[in-house]
């Protein structure tokens, strides 16, 4: 089956998770994705069983023998792509790097700055081995500028691009979001820049280099806090999950451990709607909650009273009801009930593959849909150099000679280098 990215071979050189997430949408829209890894880089220490328990990235709390190979992290962001150790430190990793630049469209790394100048693989190097690569760059505040060789995580960014000041409630401190977003915000940026520059070189037969700062990935999607202090000099005010203008609006706890709902009343239907539930508290037909005015006044009171509603039921169950009085509601799903889902579930939205060393596991699959060229599954998450030899025979055209002296030298292998 013809795949949408099918002849497009990318270098995936990242790590963690803004670069990987990137490298996999592009395997699994179907183009070529040789992630790349030094194993100097790849722990092979054996994991103590309360940090096991603590990161909870392993099948079952188990490290297993390799641990490198099951942890659910890297095999997340690495299905649909090729797995290739090299180690870029030495001579021999460095030439066969640029021996595949010649042969692919794409080099994806999120490594700060000095990184790839370092190797003596910056751009200016790449273009000339292969004037029409394309090289996507991801450090964490860009290519230039006086904090450019900042090191970075999505939970550092978190702080350095606002989103983190607006999360929290009213006169309590800032708090992370929660899930390191502006690596996601990245990739995403990262597969639209990298198409992008795809589609300029199929038109003019030209390569780029995209310098993309995470910081300003970050920052670009509030860009609506910082324009509206431009306008008018007012630094939005931590709100939690209330509305500026709209009440009672916020996430009331319900029946069972950790169940939540959230409501958002916005008109006066709605309210209406909401007061002539038959066992919410009569004292909300009050007069003095009778405009969102005095309804925001009074938000506290009216948060303890629907929450006195709420804590009676299920959270699906309370939903229901309020959507079938025409009420804006929605339970707050965890992990375990979104793999359950049923119109998840009924879209094939979740991905089942077989991994050799982590089982059958369930994965996300992408949220995207395409009538002509429909996203396969494709292949399960590499081991660690599982292509090693497929890379550099098929693609390269070394021999099996060639292939054991890299293992002898220690330019590619399937272990950790401690």
């Amino acid at each position: 089956m013809y795949r949408l990215l099918e002849g497009i071979r990318v270098l995936d050189l990242t790590r963690v998770w803004s670069g990987p997430l990137a490298g996999r949408i592009l395997a699994d829209l179907g183009a070529e994705v040789i992630h790349i890894l030094g194993r100097v880089t790849v722990s092979g220490e054996k994991i103590p069983p309360e940090q096991v328990a603590v990161l909870g990235t392993f099948p079952e709390d188990d490290p297993g023998a390799r641990p490198w190979n099951r942890m659910s992290q890297n095999n997340d962001f690495s299905r649909n792509k090729l797995g290739l150790t090299l180690e870029l430190d030495v001579p021999e990793g460095i030439d066969l790097f640029k021996r595949l630049v010649a042969k692919s469209d794409v080099v994806l790394e999120n490594f700060s700055p000095r990184v790839m100048t370092n190797f003596g693989l910056d751009y200016d190097v790449l273009k000339k081995i292969n004037p029409a690569i394309i090289v996507c760059s991801m450090p964490g505040f860009g290519l230039t500028g006086p904090q450019k060789d900042y090191i970075s995580y999505g939970v550092n960014l978190d702080f350095f691009s606002g989103l983190a000041s607006l999360m929290g409630y009213p006169n309590k401190g800032a708090h992370m979001s929660g899930n390191a977003y502006p690596d996601a915000t990245a990739a995403l940026h990262a597969v639209g820049a990298i198409l992008t520059a795809l589609f300029h070189k199929m038109r003019m037969g030209k390569g780029q280099h995209i310098d993309l700062s995470q910081a300003e990935s970050a920052v670009s999607v509030i860009g609506d806090v910082a324009l509206g202090f431009a306008l008018n000099g007012h630094v939005p005010r931590r709100r939690g999950n209330r509305h500026p203008v709209y009440a009672p609006h916020g996430c009331y706890q319900c029946r069972g451990e950790d169940q939540w709902l959230a409501i958002a009343v916005s008109t006066e239907s709605q309210w209406k709607a909401l007061i002539g539930i038959p066992d919410m508290p009569a004292q909300m037909k009050d007069a003095k909650y009778g405009d969102p005015e005095k309804r925001q006044a009074h938000h506290d009171e009216l948060d303890k009273m629907i929450e006195s509603w709420t804590i009676q039921y299920d959270h699906r169950d309370a939903m229901s009801i309020l959507q079938n009085a025409g009420i804006p509601a929605g339970a707050v799903f965890d992990a375990a009930e979104l793999l359950a889902d049923e119109h998840l579930c009924e879209r094939d939205f979740f991905l089942q593959m077989d991994h050799p060393e982590a089982g059958l596991r369930h994965y996300c699959g992408l949220p995207i849909k395409f009538s002509g060229t429909p996203v396969s599954p494709g292949n399960p998450p590499p081991l660690l150099g599982q292509h090693n030899e497929y890379v550099l025979s098929k693609i390269l055209g070394l021999s099996p000679e060639e292939i054991t002296r890299c293992e002898q030298n220690g330019v590619i292998g399937t272990e950790p280098i401690d």
